[in-house]
């Protein structure tokens, strides 16, 4: 699996002009035809719906799946909806009243929440790092006082400045900016530091 730009054209053709790298040898990737197709809930309760592109490695012949930066692996949710759930309960909100102002279950909400604190840490430093290498001198956030709320503050912190680099980033959301960053892994498995 692979997080790649949402734009549909320029994913494709980048993967034809043998532009894209296999993340596991880092020979370019070829298509390989398509995932099946998937709704994924969007912001306001707009339905989303994606048809993954597959490729495969022309060095080891791995297949992978190449999901847009907006959809995280394994969830129903895009990432924007996702994160303003997690943006939620870092101040101090429990899962029952994100689940309220999202329209969402409860029990959905509660799994975002749980897999996140586990990951919080990781993800804070994660993030700390890459808005290191980002800026000369950069401004790192407040304490938020949780675990969840430092690691969301620092996701925040990271997007804005990559958006003053590179003022295109002001298009992708904060959140989809984060599962590309870390291939999607926000609330999947807990990412490595380089």
């Amino acid at each position: 699996m692979l997080i790649v730009d949402a734009d549909v054209v320029l994913v494709e053709r980048r993967l034809r002009a043998g532009e894209l790298a296999c993340p596991s040898c880092g020979a370019s990737l070829a298509p390989w035809g398509h995932g099946r197709p998937r709704e994924v809930r969007g912001d306001l309760g707009a339905r989303l719906f994606v048809r993954p592109r597959r490729s495969r490695c022309t060095g080891c012949e791995v297949t992978h799946v190449l999901l847009p930066e907006m959809v995280w692996p394994r969830r129903t949710d895009a990432a924007e909806v996702i994160g303003a759930g997690l943006e939620i309960a870092a101040l101090g909100m429990g899962h029952r009243q994100v689940a309220a102002r999202l329209g969402l279950a409860e029990d959905t909400v509660r799994g975002w929440i749980r897999r996140f604190r586990r990951r919080s840490e990781a993800v804070r430093r994660y993030f700390t790092v890459t808005l290191v290498a980002l800026a000369d001198d950069p401004v790192m956030p407040e304490p938020a006082g949780t675990p969840l709320g430092d690691a969301v503050s620092v996701v925040v912190a990271a997007h804005r400045t990559a958006a003053v680099m590179w003022p295109e980033m002001n298009t992708v959301s904060r959140w989809a900016f984060a599962g590309r960053a870390i291939d999607g892994r926000v609330l999947t498995c807990t990412p490595s530091v380089n």
